[in-house]
């Protein structure tokens, strides 16, 4: 089975699905145009299987498609990710370092 990530702007974060189970989420703050990616989390029963890197990648590129806003990592897990995969560093509202 394959996952799948749906962004879910009601809470303010994207989900991770497995078929009809949410394994994991990331939360995110609206600052002034910016999302403030704050926190990402996986199932402990799914933890080691790639799943939060499928998470990121996917949040990231559904919200480079939409051009909807710039991006500030908060979560340390999403800065690792954004510093390993420099194409996404178009999407940084400023430079990491």
């Amino acid at each position: 089975m394959e996952p799948h990530v749906l962004h879910n702007a009601d809470l303010k974060r994207y989900e991770i699905w497995l078929g009809e189970e949410k394994i994991g989420h990331a939360d995110y703050e609206d600052v002034d145009g910016v999302l403030h990616i704050t926190h990402t989390e996986i199932d402990p029963a799914h933890q080691g299987k790639n799943y939060a890197a499928i998470l990121v990648r996917e949040a990231l590129k559904d919200i480079e498609e939409t051009n909807s806003h710039k991006v500030w990592p908060v979560c340390p897990y999403v800065v690792k990710y954004m510093e390993k995969h420099p194409e996404t560093q178009g999407l940084l509202s400023k430079p990491l370092n």
